[in-house]
């Protein structure tokens, strides 16, 4: 099956709140990899990969996760397959 990559770039109450657990649950619920990580400017990273199905379910399913959690905005584009990468991870800390 088809398989997309998307860099998102998240705004808003993104840190700490619980966003990258919360998005690595969503992640792993749809069978998506990829990594999630904060920035230094207080946004939040994420490439996915997986079906375009899934893939598109991935933003909706932060949102309604979690309370805490406000995206005012994200930006998207896509980004390079990666065929090696089996998981989805949390990028520091």
């Amino acid at each position: 099956m088809k398989k997309v990559r998307i860099r998102y770039t998240f705004h808003g109450e993104v840190q700490g709140v619980g966003f990258r657990y919360t998005a690595k649950q969503v992640a792993d619920y749809y069978g998506l990899t990829g990594f999630v990580k904060n920035e230094s400017d207080g946004t939040v990273t994420a490439e996915v990969q997986g079906t375009p199905l899934d893939v598109m379910a991935f933003v909706p399913g932060i949102t309604h996760a979690s309370r805490w959690i406000h995206i005012e905005s994200f930006e998207k584009r896509e980004a390079p397959l990666r065929e090696d990468e089996r998981s989805f991870s949390v990028v520091g800390f």
